[in-house]
C-alpha cells in the first residue's frame, strides 16, 4: 500500500467516524423556531448574533428572527405561542403571571437596568423638567420602568410631576426628541448619539448614579413552563447559543458591531463604540436569571393583583444554565 493509499484510508475512515458519531448538530436535522428580540439596539444584539454567525444553526436550530419591539407584546406572543421564546424583562415575566400566565425566565444574559434620562440642554435641574413629557416605548416595558425609577431618583413624581408617553423603540424616541415631541426620554448607554441632527441634550441622570444599584431581569430568555417541559432540549440550545453569543460579543469587538450596524439604522461610530463598550462590561458569563431583580418586579406587580399567589420561583427556571454550567459548558466557551 503506497503512502498516498494509506492517507486517503485514514482520511475516509475519519469522515466515517464523524458521520457515524454525529457530526455536532450542524449535520443533524434542524429544529426550526420563532425567536423575538425587543429592540435593535447594541444591548438586544445577543439574539442577532447568534443568527449572523451561525451559532444557532450549529447547535441544531432553525431561527426565524421577529422583531417585536416591546416587552409587552413580546410576552403576549409568548403566552400566545405565536413565539416559543424571545427577550422579555422580568417586569412582563412577573405582570404575566400575576394574572394567570405561566411564562417563566430561563436565564438572563444582562441582569442590570442600565438606562440615562437624555433631555434637552434647557433642562438642567429635575425642577426643569417638571409639567413636561419624556417618551417610553410601552407602559409595562422595560424603559417605562427605567423613566419611573430615573424620575424617582430626581425626587418627581412620575405623571404627575412628569407626563409618560408611548412613543416608540429606541429610534422613535430619538426622533420624536428632536422633533419637539417630548423634552426627554429613557436610554440605554449610548443612544444619545442616535439623535437626528445632533439636537443639543444632556444626560440629567443615570441609573448608575443611584444610590442603590437596581437590578432588573432585563435581556432574557423567557418561555412558558408549558414549552420547556415539552421542548426542553431546544430551550437548551437556544441558551447555548447565547452564551456562545456573550462571548463573541466580549471578544470579537469588530464583529460585534457590524452585526449591530445591520440591525440598527444609523448606527454611528460613536454609538458603536459607546454601547459595544457599555454592554460589554454587564454581559453575564453564567446566565442566571437575578432573583433580587425579580422580586422588585414580582411586588411591583402584586400591587396590582394583590390575591395573587405568584413566587418568585414561579418566575424562574435556572434548571438549564444550571445543566449547562455543571457539565462545563460555559468554561469550555471561554477556555477556562
Amino acid at each position: 500500500m503506497t503512502g498516498r493509499d494509506y492517507n486517503r484510508r485514514r482520511f475516509l475512515s475519519a469522515v466515517l467516524f464523524l458521520l457515524v458519531s454525529g457530526w455536532p448538530l450542524m449535520a443533524q436535522s434542524q429544529d426550526k423556531i420563532k425567536i423575538a428580540y425587543s429592540s435593535t439596539d447594541t444591548l438586544n444584539q445577543i439574539w442577532t448574533i447568534p443568527q449572523e454567525i451561525g451559532l444557532y444553526k450549529k447547535n441544531g436550530l432553525d431561527v426565524e428572527l421577529v422583531y417585536i419591539g416591546s416587552t409587552t407584546i413580546g410576552i403576549s406572543a409568548i403566552i400566545a405561542q405565536d413565539i416559543p421564546i424571545g427577550n422579555a424583562a422580568g417586569s412582563g415575566v412577573a405582570n404575566a403571571n400575576v394574572r394567570g400566565a405561566d411564562t417563566v425566565s430561563v436565564g438572563c444574559t444582562i441582569n442590570a437596568l442600565a438606562y440615562e434620562l437624555v433631555v434637552r440642554d434647557s433642562i438642567k435641574t429635575a425642577e426643569d423638567l417638571k409639567g413636561k413629557s419624556i417618551g417610553i416605548s410601552r407602559f409595562g416595558s422595560v424603559s417605562d420602568v427605567a423613566a419611573r425609577e430615573l424620575l424617582k431618583g430626581l425626587g418627581l413624581r412620575p405623571m404627575d410631576d412628569v407626563k409618560i408617553l408611548q412613543v416608540g423603540g429606541a429610534s422613535e424616541r430619538a426622533a420624536g426628541f428632536s422633533r419637539g415631541l417630548i423634552a426627554g426620554f429613557p436610554s440605554p448607554p449610548g443612544n444619545v448619539h442616535l439623535i437626528p441632527g445632533g439636537l443639543p441634550h444632556r444626560i440629567l441622570a443615570n441609573m448608575s448614579d443611584l444610590k442603590t444599584p437596581y437590578p432588573l431581569p432585563f435581556i432574557c430568555a423567557v418561555t412558558t413552563r408549558n414549552y420547556l417541559a415539552k421542548n426542553r432540549s431546544v430551550v437548551r440550545r437556544v441558551m447555548m447559543s447565547l452564551i456562545e453569543a456573550s462571548h463573541y460579543f466580549k471578544t470579537n469587538k469588530e464583529g460585534a458591531q457590524k452585526v449591530v450596524a445591520k440591525y440598527l439604522r444609523g448606527a454611528n461610530k460613536a454609538y458603536l463604540d459607546s454601547s459595544y463598550d457599555s454592554t460589554a462590561k454587564i454581559l453575564e458569563r453564567v446566565p442566571y436569571t437575578t432573583r433580587e431583580g425579580m422580586k422588585i418586579q414580582l411586588d411591583d406587580a402584586l400591587k396590582q393583583n394583590p390575591g395573587s399567589k405568584v413566587t418568585v420561583d414561579s418566575l424562574i427556571d435556572d434548571s438549564v444554565v444550571r445543566e449547562l454550567e455543571k457539565e462545563g459548558f460555559i468554561d469550555r466557551v471561554y477556555g477556562k
